[in-house]
């Protein structure tokens, strides 16, 4: 019998892996004994699924989020945290997320360190800790904070935010693969992974950030490389002698990107804190100027000048700037310093590296006011066959030709989905036979990832609508729409046609957005 300290809780982890899903339920059924408790695998059959996820986290207390080597590279944990955490903001801190470590103890990467960084969190070691653990949860969830373990898990280091561990036991790999290990198709690779494609843009990449005064932008939808590419980039230009100071824009809160005046000062701040210099934003922002002038000011007269090194300012996911009403200002801002170094000396110090999967020429009014089509313009592509292949190939061959050929039918070259096909088959977690056929379920390898799909698009009926159209009619009638969905990686355009992104996403989207 619940009563008023009844409290809505909703459990995050990651589906048919041990210890993760095991952990889960015994949670949840301790915790039902006394407050209202969602766990995925309470819904019946015939559950709009993304929509009941997305009101399960609104309506909750508290969020239980399991994390071990693989729920923290799942894309639907992640969404779940990440909705959560925006809801807490605009909720008056509800839902509370207590994180809960099975058996990990490694460095959160990001998001995940964006999101959960600082917070308090629970261990659990064994099936002996269980009984424990639930309750540490029940006194938390009746006001005690989380006990933080003896020795708290080192943050990522600076540069590494992006970057990927791999799991402590991973599945045995097939003979063929050693000595190679496998690694997990999740994340920004490292630079010297020996599963990273180059593809021909790299060398064009590399080549120009090793000139000095230089653009870069590097466009292409979601989970095409880009930011493992800057990965690549920044290294080459630290090996040049250049200094790189990395902003991943998606840590720009809500409020600073509603606010230009906020925007742009923490703006200079962050990038002075990565220069581990002297803030001095204050004093040059009580000159009576506009934004970008303070902006352009603070960084030429006094971080360039002062730092005196040639500078590399790669700014990741760019495009969360795209829907703010300071966008025109701050990227006709950056197109002022490409253009300043024909005149001014100082702005030859600087080099610009720019992320984005949304088509910024859709977003910005003046085309001569936009730093995306100056210097070097990189448009990353699917993998072509040869490359897929070739990368069969240092999985230890899992895929006979003609399979690859229905690999290549039925994910078009996608480079993440390629990846995590030839890993999933390679390290023995499933079969070849199994993974087509089970291709569009739920429980199959692709299933959180279709989910998270799924999940991020339900309450976005323009996009749905236009993809189901696309689905149906090859056709779609808003090009701001178009290029909203391309640059969510589902779409792609052939001559005057859209399809969708592959067959893969042709059938489960067919299905689930009927």
């Amino acid at each position: 019998m619940f009563n008023s300290q009844t409290k809505h809780i909703f459990i995050s982890y990651k589906r048919n892996i041990h210890p993760d899903e095991q952990v889960a339920l015994q949670v949840f059924q301790a915790l039902s004994q006394q407050h209202k408790v969602f766990i995925d695998q309470t819904m019946s059959i015939g559950t709009r699924w993304a929509e009941r996820i997305e009101t399960e986290i609104r309506q909750a207390d508290f969020l239980i989020a399991f994390l071990s080597a693989w729920s923290t590279q799942s894309e639907m944990v992640i969404a779940e945290i990440e909705t959560a955490h925006h809801l807490s903001k605009s909720q008056q801190g509800r839902p509370v997320i207590l994180p809960v470590r099975l058996a990990y103890q490694e460095p959160l990467v990001y998001p995940l360190s964006a999101y959960l960084n600082g917070i308090n969190w629970a261990f659990w070691k064994d099936t002996e800790d269980t009984p424990r653990l639930i309750n540490e949860l029940l006194q938390t969830i009746s006001g005690t904070p989380l006990t933080i373990a003896t020795q708290k898990p080192p943050s990522s280091p600076v540069g590494e935010r992006s970057r990927t561990t791999s799991p402590s036991s991973l599945p045995h790999p097939f003979p063929s693969a050693q000595p190679i290990s496998l690694e997990m198709p999740e994340g920004t690779m490292e630079s010297q992974s020996a599963f990273y494609v180059e593809r021909s843009c790299d060398a064009v990449a590399l080549q120009t950030i090793e000139q000095q005064g230089v653009t870069i932008t590097i466009k292409g939808p979601r989970q095409m490389g880009k930011s493992s590419l800057l990965i690549r980039t920044i290294k080459t230009a630290v090996n040049a002698g250049k200094r790189v100071a990395l902003l991943d824009f998606q840590l720009f809160d809500k409020a600073a990107l509603t606010n230009a005046d906020l925007f742009f000062r923490q703006f200079c701040t962050w990038l002075t804190d990565e220069l581990e210099m002297t803030d001095k934003v204050t004093e040059y922002w009580n000159l009576p100027l506009g934004n970008s002038q303070r902006c352009t000011r603070y960084v030429g007269r006094y971080l360039l000048k002062e730092f005196g090194n040639p500078l590399v300012l790669a700014m990741d996911e760019v495009e969360t700037v795209f829907d703010t009403e300071f966008r025109s200002d701050f990227f006709g801002m950056l197109r002022s310093w490409h253009n300043s170094r024909a005149t001014t000396p100082i702005w030859k110090q600087l080099d610009l590296a720019l992320v984005t999967s949304t088509e910024p020429y859709q977003l910005i009014d003046n085309l001569n006011q936009s730093p995306f089509n100056v210097g070097q313009v990189i448009d990353l592509e699917d993998f072509t066959p040869a490359q897929v292949s070739d990368l069969n190939r240092r999985h230890g061959s899992p895929f006979n030709p003609k399979e690859e050929q229905q690999l290549m039918a039925l994910l078009g070259g996608h480079p993440y989905l390629i990846r995590l096909a030839l890993y999933s088959v390679a390290s023995q977690r499933l079969s070849v036979n199994e993974l087509f056929t089970n291709a569009t379920t739920d429980n199959g390898i692709f299933g959180n990832h279709l989910r998270n799909h799924l999940f991020r698009l339900h309450n976005q009926q323009e996009l749905v609508k236009a993809m189901f159209q696309i689905i149906r009619q090859n056709l779609c009638q808003d090009e701001r729409i178009f290029f909203r969905l391309r640059g969510a990686g589902l779409v792609r355009r052939e001559g005057r046609i859209v399809l969708p992104r592959c067959q893969l996403y042709a059938e489960y989207f067919r299905e689930h957005l009927g």
